[in-house]
């Protein structure tokens, strides 16, 4: 991200691990001794979480844990590794398309959440849930969460549908929603197939140019935010 360090979750909340393959942190070309991959750009590290995490279990085991503290168990985790994060601009926690134990812990666990809507009608319906329960766990969990942004993705010119849920995306959540459209884009869907993000295999290519696009507008809105991402690592906070 322009010289900017980011790090990735080793162990992604995300069981799919969709980002982090994308972004080549755990692909068979992972350094071993550093956790960085080898693609060129060593800017992406991998954070090994500690084993005794096991949220896809703590996940499936459901109402069986009482744990008081469940929903915390990312966030205790990550503790540990803050005095280490300063050195880091970003840290992502990959999340998987539900609200479900694992996406409340990384919520737990975050300073700040960034929404990818995919311009469909259900996922417009859908965003309204995110929102409240962000808003729940701000009032319970962990009152320094905010939401710095959503990201208009599979955005199709060719559809109205599009057009009507940009529209309403942003009539209602109005600056939040990044200026940067993601569009459908076939070497987007091909480069996963390929092993590699897409930057790397089609660099020219209208998605990757869009997420390039939405790099440089993420750390435009980082240095003008009076709470800019990263401000609490390093703290227990």
């Amino acid at each position: 991200m322009s010289g900017r360090r980011e790090a990735g979750l080793g162990h992604p909340v995300d069981q799919g691990g969709e980002a982090a393959r994308q972004g080549g942190a755990f692909s068979g070309t992972q350094d071993p001794e550093r956790g960085e991959g080898r693609r060129g750009d060593r800017k992406l590290a991998a954070i090994e979480a500690p084993q005794p995490l096991e949220l896809v279990d703590l996940e499936e085991a459901g109402n069986r844990y009482q744990d008081d503290r469940r929903e915390h168990r990312l966030r205790d985790a990550l503790l540990p590794l803050r005095a280490g994060l300063p050195h880091f601009d970003f840290v992502l926690i990959d999340c998987p398309p539900s609200l479900g134990l694992l996406t409340i812990n990384a919520l737990v666990a975050a300073d700040a959440v960034l929404v990818p809507l995919q311009c469909e009608y259900y996922a417009l319906e859908g965003i309204s849930g995110l929102v409240r329960t962000i808003d729940g766990i701000k009032r319970s969990l962990n009152p320094t969460l905010r939401l710095q942004g959503i990201v208009l993705t599979m955005f199709d010119r060719r559809n109205a549908l599009s057009g009507l849920i940009e529209q309403d995306a942003r009539g209602y959540f109005g600056d939040t929603v990044y200026a940067t459209v993601i569009p459908r884009n076939v070497r987007v869907s091909e480069a996963p197939s390929h092993g590699k993000p897409v930057l790397l295999y089609d660099f020219r290519s209208p998605g990757a140019q869009a997420y390039i696009r939405l790099a440089a507008e993420l750390l435009r809105r980082d240095r003008a935010d009076d709470q800019p991402l990263g401000a609490n690592l390093g703290t227990d906070a």
